[in-house]
């Protein structure tokens, strides 16, 4: 008597492994897409609190229009976004409003964009299974 398995028995764990393998990999996609967008997130309430300083000293915020996070760098030295490589960064600003911007830049963040504005609302787009801030 042999023992042993079959090639059916083999194939079978092989399409159960796959199958698996699939949706931890789904899985996982859609746990990174949104860990990125709550960083993103917490990159524009750190830089609504430079706008919230700014104004505390000045009685008006700055008037702004920058397109880039190295741009919004160099006028608030303290703030670093740490999606800058999946998020391209905006900041329109003028006396008594501002509105911030996130923009994925690529992939599953290709159509995601984060909104938030001087009456602390923030809008969530595109972003997946990400759907309120």
């Amino acid at each position: 008597m042999q023992r042993g398995f079959t090639l059916i028995e083999l194939m079978v764990v092989i399409v159960i492994i796959a199958i698996l393998a699939a949706i931890a990999m789904s899985t996982y996609g859609n746990y990174i897409t949104r860990s990125k967008v709550q960083a993103a997130k917490t990159d524009l309430n750190a830089l609504a609190l430079n706008l919230e300083n700014e104004l505390q000293r000045n009685l008006v915020y700055g008037t702004h229009s920058f397109k880039s996070a190295d741009e919004i760098s160099n006028a608030y030295a303290g703030w670093r976004p740490s999606q800058k490589n999946n998020f391209t960064y905006t900041l329109n600003s003028d006396a008594t409003t501002y509105t911030l911007t996130a923009t994925g830049t690529s992939g599953s963040l290709a159509t995601c964009v984060l909104t938030f504005d001087q009456t602390a609302t923030g809008g969530v787009a595109g972003c997946g299974s990400v759907t309120t801030w």
